[in-house]
């Protein structure tokens, strides 16, 4: 994530949205204005307890910064695999895109998240996620000053949002308990080949911010890799700190595929 982006608020308008990202990848084909799938969501009956003003928040500031990017890959790619992957796995690529429309968050899981899961702690605090947020604005990571209200708000939901996501248990509390939190095998395949055909060289490629997503070092990803070498999605050699890989598909769309058919 470039260090010159600033935080928003932006999460406010929605955490997760698990279900209704769902529900909107189903209504949204490619080609459709961000205006257009709302009025296909409003039409559609799809949202009997949202009001017109909340769904139309939710379409336009949370759905669209996340996944119809880049002329909407993120939405092609979810709406091809969707349906072949378990729960969690969608869940997971939702937590990328998301964390890519929201440094916050993405810095949040890094800094806070993770380094509490690698010391051996149990639980994540709201208060913990306001010294992150207060930290944050000290450091000339906002806009300007949030007030105590807001600062407060954004806090309870990165803690929020994280749970949507299963690295916290779920629930309306102000601490919350630390899920076991793994990659699972589409989300690494998709972000290994999203890096690579953004331009990411293959010795970078290890040890780009992303996998920190996912709590994985450079190392890590090395094993990662491994595993989907033996899937015959690619071909790495390793010797000491210079990886060569073969990627055998040859898009992204080829990748979908081939995670949408198993």
């Amino acid at each position: 994530m470039a260090k010159d982006v600033l935080y928003t608020t932006q999460l406010q308008a929605g955490l997760g949205l698990v279900s209704e990202t769902k529900a909107l990848l189903e209504l949204w084909s490619p080609g459709m204005s961000v205006s257009q799938l709302c009025q296909v969501a409003l039409d559609s009956g799809r949202f009997p307890n949202v009001t017109a003003r909340r769904l139309r928040n939710i379409v336009f500031e949370c759905f669209a910064p996340r996944y119809l990017v880049s002329n909407g890959a993120p939405a092609q790619h979810l709406k091809k695999i969707g349906g072949a992957v378990t729960g969690s796995d969608v869940a997971q690529l939702m937590l990328l895109f998301t964390s890519r429309a929201n440094p916050i968050l993405n810095d949040f899981i890094g800094n806070v998240y993770w380094v509490r899961y690698a010391g051996g702690y149990v639980e994540v605090s709201n208060e913990e996620a306001r010294l992150f947020v207060e930290r944050a604005i000290d450091d000339g990571k906002t806009a300007k000053r949030w007030s105590e209200s807001t600062v407060r708000r954004v806090s309870a939901y990165l803690t929020g949002c994280c749970a949507d996501y299963g690295l916290l248990e779920r629930g309306l509390r102000s601490s919350r308990r630390i899920l076991p939190f793994r990659i699972s095998y589409p989300a690494a395949a998709y972000l290994a080949f999203d890096l690579h055909f953004a331009g990411i060289g293959d010795n970078a490629l290890l040890t780009h911010p992303d996998w920190q997503l996912f709590g994985l070092a450079r190392e890590d990803v090395l094993d990662e890799l491994k595993k989907l070498s033996l899937k015959g999605h690619l071909i790495i050699q390793a010797a000491g700190d210079v990886v060569r890989i073969s990627w055998k598909q040859p898009s992204m769309e080829a990748l979908c595929d081939a995670l949408s058919q198993g």
